[in-house]
Parts: structure tokens; C-alpha cells; sequence
């Protein structure tokens, strides 16, 4: 029931993901980006979520419909995934430590899409893939899971391991912010 299952195709880009929420981190990436593949595995196996993703991209042009498109159909499915959940949290907060970088991470689990993304990354490139499609990747996500979402690297020098810090320290918040299984509505509202 948790498990949700999403193809998109565009003239941009062709997508065929899987994700349960409730799974053991398990995951087969293959976006054609190899550092975006990396990270998505790094996120999945933090978040306890099992993700299978095969992307085709028009990486000949370059890799931002790519990464923007992989972030909107794993944000499509993780909003429809929840839906099937009888009872969730809301909130999660993680700190990843990765060699010299930190990582904040805070995630309210709220119907509402807001990204605050706070990361100076000073590299044009990690791998193949371009650093500013990381925050357009995080913003595709947001807005079609509907989630609030604040990431801060506090500090770092290396750019890998302040996006790898990312990576984890937001799969790790979604799995706190599920783990609350108390049965009630996280809000005074009574609906979210």
C-alpha cells in the first residue's frame, strides 16, 4: 500500500519510478547521471525507503531536465505514497556530519510546499551533473510532495560531501518525520 509506481514521459524526458515508503533502503538507480544516481542511493538507504528509478534524459543538451524531472516524479509519488499511510508524523529534524561539511536538515510533513535551501556550493560540476540543478531537484520535489522543507550546509569546503551531507540528512528527516505512528492528526486543525 505504500508503494507507488510513476511514468513520465516528455519530449525532455522519459521516467519510470518505484518507491515504498515503508521499505528496507533498498534501491536500482539509473538516471544516466552517475552522481545524481549516487546521491539518490544515499537517500534511499537513509530514508529506509526502497526507490527504483530508470531515467532517460536528453543529456546531450546537458542534465537539468534530467535531475529536474527525476525530482518531480519522486515527489508525485512520494505525495501519492503517503496518501496510503493510516497514520504518519510530521515533523523530522536531522544533522549529518560528512568529513568536514554539516548538514542541517528540517522537514514538516504539512501539505504545504516550501524549500529553503541554504548551500553555497562553489564547483560548476560534480561528476556530470551541474551543481545548481541540486536545489532544482530539491525544488521539484518539494513542490509536488507538498512538504516544507529547510536545508542548511552550516559549513564545509568540500562540495561533495556538503551535497552527500544533503542527500542523507533530508532522507534521514522524512524517516523520523514518518515514524510517528501515534494515529492522530499532527495538528490542532485536525487535518493537514
Amino acid at each position: 500500500m505504500s508503494t507507488k509506481t510513476i511514468e513520465r514521459r516528455t519530449n525532455e524526458t522519459d521516467i519510470q519510478l518505484s518507491l515504498n515508503l515503508l521499505g528496507e533502503g533498498k534501491s536500482e538507480i539509473d538516471t544516466g547521471i552517475g552522481f545524481l544516481d549516487h546521491m539518490l542511493e544515499l537517500f534511499s538507504f537513509h530514508a529506509q525507503f526502497d526507490l527504483i528509478i530508470k531515467a532517460r534524459g536528453d543529456l546531450n543538451v546537458d542534465d537539468h531536465h534530467t535531475v529536474e524531472d527525476v525530482g518531480i516524479v519522486l515527489g508525485q509519488a512520494f505525495y501519492q505514497a503517503l496518501q496510503d499511510l493510516s497514520s504518519r508524523g510530521r515533523y523530522g529534524v536531522s544533522y549529518v556530519p560528512m568529513d568536514e561539511a554539516l548538514v542541517r536538515t528540517v522537514v514538516d510533513i504539512s501539505n504545504r510546499s516550501t524549500l529553503v535551501f541554504n548551500a553555497v556550493l562553489t564547483h560548476p560540476r560534480l561528476g556530470r551533473m551541474d551543481t545548481q540543478n541540486i536545489k532544482e531537484f530539491f525544488t521539484a520535489f518539494v513542490r509536488e510532495s507538498r512538504i516544507n522543507l529547510h536545508v542548511e550546509v552550516l559549513y564545509g569546503e568540500n562540495d561533495h560531501h556538503k551535497v552527500e551531507g544533503i542527500f542523507k540528512s533530508v532522507g534521514r528527516a522524512l524517516k523520523i518525520a514518518l515514524s510517528d505512528t501515534s494515529h492522530k492528526v499532527q495538528s490542532t486543525k485536525g487535518v493537514l
